[in-house]
């Protein structure tokens, strides 16, 4: 089994031990690959739309873009960790999703994605755990992903882990143990459901890329979707990566 962790800090603050805790799980049997943002991920995205319009190896980020999105293609089980900065997940997260913007199903998904299962772990002081996976959830599912398990956690008062109560602690650990448990558990041999909302989203856009390549049939995301046959009757859900 193989797990890719992206976290959004490089701090081994409260959410490195909220993760490490999940991950204890799974490392006796996994192969699990991390990145700590900002020293593991791109710059800002410059928004020259070159990933979009002709290859996203033209991106000036292209050699740590595509080293991520390797690992993030091999892997089972993709896991993202983000505190919350003024109810949103951190800028380096931010700045690596951006640059994954031409695998959003409007332009060129990889199908590896459809049948994958997340899990994203987030903590906050009172509020803003919930807005902070969505930053991070919203790409999963425009990426294809169906499976995204949300874990967040408010710490109320204390933002110093050696200094959070410990009964608050056992009950992060508790809830964190029985999250990995269950995904422990899963046969990731076989692919995970694709749910209603991630096929909504593919039919929308498959109509767009069909009206598009009426107009142009040379355009880069018809292209993409017609070598892949999903203009046609195939469909990314159920395929052998």
């Amino acid at each position: 089994m193989k797990i890719t962790v992206i976290n959004g800090t490089e701090k081994h603050g409260v959410t490195y031990r909220l993760k490490e805790i999940f991950l204890e799980t799974f490392r006796n049997d996994a192969e699990i690959t991390e990145y700590y943002l900002p020293k593991d991920g791109p710059g800002f995205c410059m928004g020259c739309t070159a990933c979009f319009r002709n290859n996203q190896n033209l991106c000036k980020d292209a050699e740590i873009v595509q080293k991520i999105e390797k690992s993030l293609l091999e892997a089972d089980l993709l896991v993202f960790t983000s505190p919350a900065y003024v109810f949103h997940t951190t800028g380096a997260m931010k700045a690596m999703l951006d640059h994954f913007g031409y695998r959003w199903m409007p332009h060129r998904p990889a199908k590896e994605m459809f049948g994958k299962r997340a899990v994203i772990i987030t903590q906050c002081l009172g509020a803003g755990g919930k807005s902070t996976a969505k930053d991070i959830k919203d790409s999963l599912s425009w990426w294809g992903v169906s499976t995204i398990k949300v874990v967040s956690f408010k710490l109320m008062s204390e933002i110093d882990w050696n200094k959070i109560d410990e009964k608050k602690k056992a009950s992060f650990q508790k809830k964190l143990s029985s999250v990995a448990r269950k995904m422990h558990s899963i046969d990731y041999t076989k692919l995970g459901h694709t749910n209603l909302i991630v096929k909504a989203k593919f039919y929308v856009v498959r109509m767009l890329q069909t009206s598009l390549g009426k107009q142009n049939p040379e355009y880069t995301d018809f292209k993409y979707w017609n070598e892949n046959g999903w203009i046609g009757k195939v469909r990314p859900w159920g395929q052998t990566p």
